[in-house]
């Protein structure tokens, strides 16, 4: 005994010095206390010691903490709780640098017993901000968890929660207290030195539950907070980690909700899917603000408990008054504990300073995931360079069929943004995943047995009927009454029906009402060649009038485009749809093709996305040529979020659980049916389209208009921004005054209050609704030779009257005024298309000159001229070439004909590095064109989320943001070096290179091919500069673009914007062609 005696005498001494010294002397104990052949001597120390001061009562525990800079009392558990507990206290060592318990912990603690028992019982449970350990200790004792982790960032608060451990583990005389399971409190419970869960995050330790009573109050002094936590830390410093917390970045900054927000974000990357997070929150900021930090990252949420505590007396709140004074924000207190009406902080602050004191509400909020696995997903995107988009993110939804419909679509946006460090190559009839869903939900959930190469998809259900008249150019069509508000207002009001006209390949639309009999007794009696129609909810239900239509329609000849898009449930239990009833058991006739516009989403009312469906392979193929002349491509983000929602609903299902029924063949048409009318046919025979790749082998593409340069994260952070906010204003989708600013920096060019800003899914599609206004008024396209082969082909497909005018090679194909004044000479009406600065397809560059002059030659003959600057903002090579004025250019020229105006067109990928993420633009300000434009209204238009995201980008651009200047400075040098490598490639394997000086792609001769012969797996015959272009693809897999779509003699296309493993082999590509037709090697210079 006396020796016992002499050790308490000896660790008191020790204590007394100062509080470094009482926590010296307790880490030398706690040494002990882990090393096992010591551990009982250490533990019955430890019990003398309590047993010193325990006769004193609580006073002689405060002298104790006064004298000795520690204390060892008795944590009262709540006697009348049920459960697995042994005992209804702990026995807890407190020093002055670590958490004393209070009011606080201990209203989470009552919190936490609102649960029932098996809450925790075997599980993996986190403590944050443990302090002293009693709360895991007791969490412990009471539930029988599987284990606890408690975790403070506080070193000493770690070191004294072990001691707490050893001294409820085991008892005075130091032998362990075993529970009902034969398990100690040794066995449950490990503490650990962590900010937050990093412990946890960096031993990949999944937890089931999560609880955490952390400091809700920004230290009044920000720069004590950035020293760095070490044992030997102040214990000043070491107590205000309790109390008080440091900037997070988040935007619960404001309400000292930071590190609340952290810790939650950081639980989410380690809870198990099935987990729960309960915290302890402060109702200072008031309870909305408290509950909105959990529910806007996808909790679903529980106050378990709630009551008044004390502010307490050593914590400043002086830092929330200046939050007030800063913001519109009042925080919440009362006072007294009796007072029920609020007042705010500086009121409260006031209070306390004059001796009075104030309380505040205090919450105990359990959280789960809605969607955990989803929820996940995103905020790993999120982590992985995009936490400053964590501020707009936006999960909480009133409505569960919104949250379960947008949830998935993020986790997929997630992911595929993650993945793809460039935007994969998809075909303009649609992503083939997409179409893949489409069909794969046909045959699930309709038992259609269809397959992507039936599947074509449209930007709208509007764009895609007036594609469908454009291919065919009927000489009268029946349309539904409910179906023509979007087509060309010059059909609807033509009364010339008879059948001649179809060789003007005009079309007349009549409007028909809906219901199927008098539908058919128009068909009857009119004879039309093609019916795009409805069916009346009623009719939809058999199959009796789709097969009445369909019979019909083959009797007299007509072409019969059905419309289901009312009818098509995106449901795991779609009630009945005839049409599709029809299809699962009779393949669809030639002559028919199915329609259905998706429109049907729970979240945004405007994004839309059509398909056609035709087992008709002439048909299906025209389609999809017709889409890629004169839309260019649907928007990939619209098919990725209505792909997703086909994706969950076939999650769902078990494939081929039932065998495919035999289908009936279609009946063959004998009547003869409208063909694709002239100006179609031929141009879908001349024209190049997109070749799709196959399983076995990919194509390189080096043939179209797009950049597969890596997309920049910033682009990448505002594409998902876009959707993870919610409630996005007019103002904020306004990008109006953005693209003024932007036309005005890049060509001074300016658009004032009277000019129509209007935008488009597609630069081309804003294109080819210019050529219909130029047919209106019955002009000649002009177009220099050199143009992009779409715009030409896209004028042609319509029937428009064009003229090309002569360029030079050694000019850099660029229109000379001379040439351009003799080729007005010739027409009336012209209408002269420019593309610049930067040239589509040769890359060579306008000067501010050039366009003065060309601009002076057009304002004399009473041209329209469009200016089509969709390639340009990526010049590299522009030294010398002036930057256009297209203001003061304009100013100086003198026209007397009013038929002169000027219209710019552009496009934001390529100045933006959207890479594949298209936004047009047109720019007029002639009222009459206007109207003539807007008489073509099925124009697709980019979707609200995509003009957040180009005014985002916008914004940097214009305001000069010097990460995103570098950017595009990077992407330049990017294109300088890859234009240098092919050069020397194609100039080292025969061809000669025209050069450019900016944009994507440009122009070269196959001179030493020509002529030549070549025979390989699927071609075979001499080269020509048309043929190359297949015999490039067949023999090595690079498609590039012949003469026939430059319409330049020999000259073939190469675009050069790829990723840089595509690009080298692209270049292995055409030195391998060389040594096909020509023999020998080339040498191949490393690209950059």
């Amino acid at each position: 005994m006396a020796a016992a005696a002499e050790g308490v005498e000896a660790f008191l001494a020790t204590c007394a010095a100062s509080g470094d010294a009482a926590y010296g002397a307790a880490k030398a104990v706690l040494e002990r206390l882990d090393a096992p052949a010591t551990r009982a001597e250490a533990r019955r120390l430890l019990g003398a010691v309590r047993r010193r001061f325990a006769a004193g009562g609580p006073a002689a525990g405060l002298e104790c903490f006064r004298t000795y800079h520690f204390r060892i009392h008795d944590v009262v558990l709540d006697p009348h709780l049920q459960g697995f507990q042994q005992r209804k206290k702990l026995t807890m060592m407190e020093i002055p640098s670590i958490f004393i318990p209070e009011d606080w912990s201990f209203t989470f603690y009552e919190g936490l017993n609102r649960h029932p028992d098996s809450i925790f019982r075997d599980k993996t449970v986190a403590e944050l901000g443990c302090g002293n350990g009693w709360i895991s200790i007791a969490l412990a004792e009471k539930w029988c968890p599987s284990k606890v982790y408690g975790l403070d960032i506080n070193p000493r608060a770690i070191k004294i929660a072990w001691i707490n451990l050893y001294l409820n583990a085991l008892d005075d005389d130091g032998l362990p207290i075993y529970d009902a399971e034969g398990k100690t409190l040794l066995d449950r419970v490990e503490f650990y030195e962590s900010d937050l869960l990093s412990y946890c995050r960096d031993n990949k330790i999944e937890l089931d539950r999560i609880v955490g009573c952390i400091p809700q109050i920004l230290n009044p002094n920000p720069e004590a907070m950035s020293k760095i936590v070490t044992e030997n830390s102040s214990e000043e410093f070491l107590y205000s980690l309790s109390n008080y917390c440091a900037l997070q970045g988040f935007v619960e900054d404001q309400f000292g909700l930071g590190l609340i927000a952290r810790a939650v974000e950081e639980g989410i990357s380690v809870i198990k899917p099935s987990g729960l997070m309960v915290f302890n929150m402060g109702g200072r900021p008031g309870q909305g603000v408290c509950e909105r930090l959990f529910l806007r990252r996808g909790f679903r949420i529980n106050k378990l408990w709630q009551t008044k505590i004390m502010q307490a007396a050593d914590t400043d709140i002086s830092a929330l008054v200046e939050i007030e004074k800063n913001s519109r924000h009042r925080f919440e207190f009362f006072m007294d504990l009796v007072g029920d009406q609020p007042v705010c902080a500086r009121t409260a602050w006031a209070y306390m300073k004059s001796g009075g004191r104030i309380s505040h509400a205090l919450s105990v909020y359990s959280c789960q995931l809605r969607q955990p696995n989803q929820v996940k997903k995103i905020f790993e995107f999120l982590k992985d360079g995009f936490h400053e988009v964590s501020s707009s993110l936006d999960l909480s939804f009133d409505d569960d069929s919104v949250a379960d419909e947008k949830i998935p679509f993020l986790a997929y946006l997630a992911s595929f943004l993650q993945e793809n460090t460039s935007n994969p190559c998809e075909p303009p009839a649609g992503c083939l995943n997409f179409r893949n869903l489409v069909a794969g939900f046909m045959k699930s959930y309709h038992h259609i047995p269809l397959t992507p190469d039936n599947v074509v998809v449209f930007p709208s259900r509007a764009v895609a009927i007036e594609n469908a008249l454009r291919l065919f150019s009927p000489g009268l069509a029946i349309v539904d009454e409910h179906l023509t508000r979007h087509l060309p207002k010059q059909w609807l009001t033509s009364l010339a029906i008879e059948e001649s006209n179809h060789a003007k390949d005009t079309v007349t639309v009549i409007e028909a009402p809906r219901q199927s009999d008098l539908l058919i007794e128009l068909i009857r009696k009119l004879k039309p060649q093609v019916v795009v129609t409805g069916m009346a909810q009623f009719e939809a239900i058999t199959s009796a009038a789709f097969v009445n239509l369909l019979s019909v329609t083959k009797d007299v000849g007509s072409r019969l485009l059905l419309d289901i898009s009312e009818h098509l449930e995106l449901s795991s239990l779609p009630s009945s749809n005839g049409v599709l009833k029809y299809l699962a058991g009779k393949t669809l006739p030639s002559h028919a093709a199915i329609l259905c516009g998706l429109v049907k989403n729970q979240v945004y009312s405007d994004l839309e996305v059509a398909f056609a469906i035709s087992e008709d392979p002439t048909v299906y193929k025209a389609l999809s040529q017709t889409i890629e002349l004169l839309e260019g491509h649907t928007s990939v983000i619209s098919q990725h979020y209505y792909g997703c929602l086909f994706h969950e609903l076939l999650a769902f299902q078990i494939g081929d659980r039932h065998p495919q029924q035999e289908r009936e063949p279609a009946e063959v048409i004998s009547k003869e049916m409208i063909g694709f009318s002239n100006s179609a046919m031929s141009t879908l025979e001349g024209a190049e389209f997109f070749v799709p790749g196959s399983k076995e082998s990919g194509v390189i593409h080096m043939d179209l208009d797009r950049s597969f340069l890596p997309v920049p994260s910033a682009v990448n952070a505002s594409i998902f921004e876009s959707f993870v906010r919610q409630n996005i204003t007019d103002s904020e989708t306004d990008v109006r005054s953005s693209i003024q600013q932007l036309v005005k920096d890049s060509y001074g060019f300016s658009a004032d209050s009277c000019s129509e800003i209007i935008y488009g899914n597609t630069c081309l599609a804003l294109f080819n609704k210019l050529v219909l206004c130029c047919m209106q008024e019955q002009g000649t396209l002009l177009f220099p030779l050199g143009t992009n082969g779409h715009y030409v082909n896209a004028a042609k497909f319509v029937n428009a009257t064009t003229l090309t005018i002569p360029t030079k090679a050694d000019s850099g194909f660029k229109i000379e005024p001379s040439v351009l004044a003799d080729a007005l000479e010739k027409v009336s009406q012209p209408w002269v298309y420019i593309s610049g600065p930067t040239i589509n397809p040769t890359g060579f560059l306008y000067s501010d000159d050039d366009i003065a002059e060309l601009l002076s030659v057009c304002a004399k003959y009473g041209a329209r001229v469009v200016i089509d600057t969709s390639s340009s903002g990526l010049e590299f090579q522009a030294a010398g070439c002036s930057q256009w004025n297209l203001e003061k250019c304009l100013s100086n020229v003198k026209s007397s004909k009013p038929s002169f105006s000027v219209v710019l067109l552009g496009e934001l990928s390529f100045e933006l590095t959207t890479a594949g993420l298209d936004f047009g633009f047109l720019i007029m300000s002639d009222s009459s064109l206007v109207d003539t434009f807007y008489s073509f209204p099925s124009l697709s238009r980019p979707h609200s989320t995509l003009k957040y995201t180009f005014r985002k980008l916008l914004g940097l651009k214009n305001q000069k943001d010097q990460h995103f200047s570098d950017l595009i400075v990077e992407q330049k040098e990017t294109l300088k070096n890859r234009a240098n490598q092919l050069i020397k490639t194609l100039e080292s394997c025969g061809w000669d290179a025209a050069g450019c000086h900016g944009g994507i792609s440009m122009l070269a001769k196959p001179t030493a091919y020509i002529g030549k012969s070549l025979k390989v797996d699927g071609f075979e015959g001499k080269l020509d500069s048309h043929n190359i272009r297949e015999a490039l693809l067949k023999s090595t897999g690079l498609c590039i673009s012949s003469s026939a779509w430059t319409g330049v003699p020999d000259y073939c296309r190469f675009s050069f914007a790829l990723d840089s493993g595509e690009f080298d082999r692209a270049m292995e590509c055409i030195t391998r062609f060389k040594e096909l037709v020509l023999g020998g090697s080339a040498k191949v210079n490393g690209s950059n």
